[in-house]
């Protein structure tokens, strides 16, 4: 297990700060750096959160779903074109005890509800704890990132490309389900991560020290040791069964996260001396593997529809005792046999759901923002809402879903580089990463015939700053490079990071909804497919 570097002081002395007090903010930096990225994070994302003060996009869904869910415990059918009437006065709106059909499970919801329970029924209450998840995702990526890299600055530079990325940002200002399934992702790879250096330092306790005190392999405690109670590993499978009880991609991130653990475990048992490790970790860790990752996530995703089972209104709850009575499975709960038809009936749905739609995308296209998604957009004639009246044309008001570009088609060329690292200096951080990636993105292409968006990326856009910022890394110079190589690395590396923030603020105006001339607003679509 690589020990984390100690950090200097030299740049605290060159801006003039006293040594003891420089000696101070390096120990405070582990936490003080990320904390303050997050800090920064927050302030952007909460910034005039509840404009534009409309029912963007999925809003429409989701806000009222989570309404009805925090108020009957199950989903209604809403009335059409309800939202004007929710935004003229929520207060006079009721929530229908009729259920409505909904293909997305309750966790995304439940969230999303948190907010409109705390705050109302308003655009700011139902993107509220949206915003709280997208700006603790930029604190827990800026931490993950420290213990991967063993680097506090690295791990601040990867939080900061979160911070700035502009799909991330609406994501996080929009009350849909996608940035939650994000957060439960990103905070179960964070467990598995610290689960790894917890199991390999116990490995590490049991081996024996030679004359000189080196820990020395030995095979009979790497094939017979134990690792006992893992509580992160639950800890990951819990988050993983809220991903999933958020939307049913979390189920593949399962899968990959599943099998990247294991072979995390074969890895340190090779380590350890182990002659046969697929062995080992067969005998030794692969069922308790399975029942903490596996098991728990399936457990708490049935945990997660408590609110449809224990009531009686939600749809298809009574299935059982009426069109599915009789059959073979008559002994199981009802609810359990009325849940699992309505999960039928859902994969029926999504894996039929074809239907054209202006903003769809092929997921070959995401990386490099072929197709971003419009969620606002409105053209405030010239004198209103903040069209200049000597406009001689109606101006542009738009919310759109696209990631700041220099820092995905930078990210084309950090995925190839954490590939290279992986294959060919077989860098277990770079295949982390590159799995986090996999899980939110490969499986989009089994599916290419559906109706799918460019937001779904934001799943995986962690990863992407991840890799960015091991390729800047790479950029700074390996140790021991000589001054001339990091002064080199340093300028390349800062002049393409600050391209980045200033790429984010060039298109702030459309990540937030604010109203702009019709020729700025042109002068921000840099591709005819973003249109």
């Amino acid at each position: 297990m690589p020990p984390y570097s100690k950090p200097g002081t030299q740049v605290w002395r060159v801006l003039g700060v006293p040594p003891v007090l420089a000696g101070h903010l390096v120990r405070w930096a582990a936490w003080g750096g990320p904390l303050l990225v997050a800090l920064v994070a927050g302030l952007m994302r909460f910034w005039n959160l509840g404009s534009p003060k409309a029912v963007i996009f999925d809003e429409t869904y989701y806000a009222k779903d989570a309404w009805a869910l925090i108020h009957q415990g199950y989903e209604g059918q809403w009335p059409k074109d309800i939202d004007k009437s929710i935004l003229a006065d929520p207060s006079g709106v009721t929530v229908p005890a009729d259920p409505g059909y909904v293909v997305h499970p309750p966790v995304g919801k439940w969230v999303i509800g948190i907010g409109e329970q705390l705050f109302g029924f308003t655009p700011f209450g139902w993107r509220f704890m949206v915003c709280v998840l997208g700006t603790l995702s930029v604190l827990m990526l800026c931490r993950i990132g420290r213990r991967l890299f063993r680097s506090t600055f690295l791990g601040c530079l990867a939080g900061a490309l979160l911070a700035v990325d502009g799909l991330h940002f609406v994501m996080s200002r929009t009350a849909l389900l996608d940035q939650v399934l994000m957060f439960f992702v990103l905070g179960a790879f964070g467990c598995l991560l610290i689960d790894r250096d917890r199991s390999r330092r116990r490995i590490a306790a049991a081996l024996p020290c030679d004359d000189e005190g080196v820990l020395r392999p030995d095979a009979e405690v790497a094939d017979t040791l134990r690792l006992g109670w893992r509580p992160w590993r639950i800890a990951a499978g819990v988050c993983l069964g809220l991903a999933f009880g958020t939307k049913w991609n979390g189920l593949m991130t399962l899968a990959a996260f599943g099998l990247l653990t294991v072979l995390w475990d074969v890895g340190a048992r090779k380590t350890a001396g182990a002659v046969w490790p697929y062995l080992s970790v067969l005998k030794r860790d692969i069922l308790p593997a399975f029942v903490s990752t596996v098991v728990v996530t399936f457990v708490t995703y049935v945990a997660s529809w408590t609110g449809w089972i224990v009531t009686k209104g939600g749809y298809y709850r009574n299935w059982a005792q009426g069109d599915g009575r009789g059959g073979n499975w008559t002994w199981l709960p009802d609810w359990l046999r009325s849940l699992w038809h309505y999960e039928t009936e859902v994969y029926s749905f999504h894996v039929n759901l074809t239907s054209g739609h202006t903003y769809q995308s092929n997921p070959w296209s995401w990386i490099v923002l072929g197709r971003p998604v419009s969620y606002f957009y409105e053209s405030p004639k010239p004198g209103e809402e903040g069209c200049p009246a000597s406009e001689k044309s109606d101006c542009a008001q738009e919310v759109l879903a696209l990631g700041t570009p220099l820092l995905w088609w930078a990210a084309c060329f950090a995925v190839l580089y954490v590939l290279w690292r992986w294959a060919f200096r077989r860098d277990w951080r770079a295949g982390a990463i590159a799995c986090g990636i996999a899980a939110g993105w490969v499986p989009w292409f089994f599916y290419q015939e559906r109706t799918i968006f460019l937001f779904y990326a934001v799943v995986f856009v962690p990863f992407l700053c991840l890799a960015l910022a091991m390729m800047i890394g790479a950029m700074l110079g390996p140790p021991g490079s000589n001054e001339r190589r990091r002064a080199a690395g340093a300028v390349g590396a800062g002049v393409l990071v600050l391209l980045i923030i200033w790429n984010f603020i060039y298109f702030w105006p459309i990540y937030t909804g604010q109203t702009l001339p019709i020729d700025d607003w042109r002068n921000r679509i840099w591709l005819d497919t973003w249109v």
